[in-house]
């Protein structure tokens, strides 16, 4: 069918096509089955739908597997005349083995190009997540970020913010006259959550050059969208980052692309594994949030593909927007298995040739109940599906294979090197250096000054000392001091005073007023 991606065909006797519509791609989907029953061959299969259509893919590659979308499948692969025979019993005539155009990112920048985000960017929202703040902690960084924007003070990567942090702490009095209350414990708080996230490697992460959306949504010259993977295993063993960092992408997009309405086909599809990492622990105003973008980055050309074991998964209100899903087997072990089985039955149009949920149960590996949009975009009845063969190759590619299509890339060398732009960390620094110095005048000028004092006063008092001569011994301390060295002392306590001031204004406070 033309304007659609042909996802398999009739499985137990029945011989329905089933075709994901390509106008209805930006209507999202769902990926869903237990471990090991074909999620991620049918996630590589809509992959290569989209991109022969024109149509580019973001996804995240938590295990490697997804890698081989970059190598042709082969004849004298070992699935070969397995793929055969499900092809012919699903009237796939061609099995058209080929690579596509593939680029590798990666947020540590060893398996594919380094990906990078500031922080500014992420915002206080997200990083707040990542960090596991509670609220009063949250609060201090929307503080931090308010008094960037107020004071002239960019944040792009972490030594930014660790200033700043350290900055708000030194001034908490008067900033918190303006802003509320700042707690010092809270604080530290944060600057042991940002410690925390450099040892899991996120350094990287935060920085320039940023991602540039632009780059994910390039289509090849020969027609094809590319299909960008991020290298995951290595990320998910930290799954907040995992987790913020699809999620700041996704708002990105949201944020940054026009408004497209109902276009022939996405503009963007982007496919988000391990799905149950974003909801867990998830604050309201985060759930919240994505629930926004699910409703409405829609009509701006971009579909969101959740992948996870299982439907629950998925809040209900964010699950209901979700219209293509594809449903592997879910295993009914327990009396919660059940319960889930049900449910995920429960959200198909029924089919009054079999059971929902005894085919949710049964389903083998390979095949899947599916349910697609139809012409006026209304569900589809649920079929049982034989998932067709991939083009490209199952399974990881060695080293050599991603070296060789890494250097291949359009955009080879544009992330290599980090910027270091003058920011926050630079600009504070500066002024720092700058109160030291106004400090350190004050104090040379004091001295002067109390000299010159000294000067009069011995060229006062009788006797006439010279200058250059030994001091003068003491009066006794019952005696009265002359009107000169009155004077002379009231001076230098006057300078010793002003002298203090200028140093906590310069040292403490100077950093506060003028950019």
């Amino acid at each position: 069918m033309t304007g659609s991606i042909f996802v398999g065909g009739g499985g137990e006797g029945y011989t329905t096509p089933q075709d994901l519509l390509l106008k209805f791609g930006n209507r999202h989907g769902l990926i869903a089955g237990a471990t090991g029953t074909g999620k991620t061959v049918t996630l590589q299969v809509l992959a290569e739908g989209f991109s022969r259509a024109g149509v580019p893919v973001f996804m995240a590659d938590v295990k490697g597997d997804l890698a081989g979308l970059a190598v042709a499948g082969s004849e004298a692969g070992k699935l070969h005349p397995a793929f055969l025979k499900r092809a012919a019993t699903i009237g796939l005539a061609s099995l058209d083995y080929a690579a596509f155009p593939v680029t590798f990112w990666d947020i540590f920048g060893q398996q594919g190009h380094p990906v990078r985000a500031t922080v500014a960017e992420m915002g206080p929202l997200l990083l707040a997540r990542l960090m596991q703040l509670n609220d009063v902690q949250e609060g201090v960084l929307n503080i931090a970020f308010r008094l960037s924007d107020e004071e002239g003070l960019p944040l792009l990567d972490l030594k930014d913010l660790q200033a700043l942090l350290v900055f708000i702490g030194q001034n908490a009095a008067e900033i918190g006259l303006k802003y509320g209350n700042v707690d010092k414990s809270s604080i530290g708080a944060i600057q042991r959550a940002l410690l925390v996230l450099e040892n899991q490697g996120a350094t990287g992460f935060f920085g320039e050059p940023a991602l540039d959306l632009a780059d994910l949504m390039r289509v090849d010259p020969d027609g094809r969208g590319r299909v960008n993977i991020l290298a995951a295993d290595r990320l998910m063993q930290s799954p907040q980052l995992y987790a913020t960092f699809l999620l700041w992408l996704m708002s990105e997009l949201f944020e940054q692309l026009p408004e497209v309405g109902d276009p022939d086909q996405p503009k963007l599809v982007f496919f988000f594994d391990e799905a149950h990492l974003l909801f867990d622990d998830a604050p309201k105003p985060l759930v919240a949030k994505v629930e926004q973008v699910a409703r409405l980055i829609r009509s701006k050309g971009v579909g969101i593909y959740f992948i996870t074991q299982n439907p629950g998964d998925v809040p209900d209100n964010i699950l209901g927007q979700l219209g293509n899903r594809v449903q592997h087997a879910l295993r009914a072990f327990t009396a919660k298995d059940q319960q889930d089985l049900r449910r995920a039955a429960q959200n198909y149009r029924p089919n009054p040739r079999f059971s929902v949920e005894d085919a949710i149960r049964d389903v083998g590996i390979g095949e899947a109940v599916t349910s697609f949009l139809l012409d006026k975009g209304d569900p589809g009845m649920v079929e049982r599906t034989l998932v067709r063969p991939p083009s490209s190759q199952i399974g990881a590619i060695d080293a050599a294979t991603r070296a060789a299509v890494i250097a291949a890339s359009p955009f080879k060398g544009k992330y290599d090197t980090t910027l270091d732009r003058d920011s926050a960390f630079e600009r504070l620094q500066a002024r720092a250096n700058g109160a030291a110095s106004e400090a350190q005048a004050a104090v040379t000028q004091g001295a002067q000054e109390f000299n010159a004092a000294r000067r009069y006063t011995a060229g006062s008092t009788g006797g006439g000392t010279r200058i250059g001569s030994a001091p003068a011994k003491p009066a006794p301390a019952s005696r009265t001091d002359s009107l000169g060295t009155a004077f002379a002392k009231s001076f230098v306590r006057t300078l010793g005073s002003t002298a203090s001031r200028e140093i906590i204004r310069g040292v403490m406070g100077g950093l506060f007023r003028a950019r």
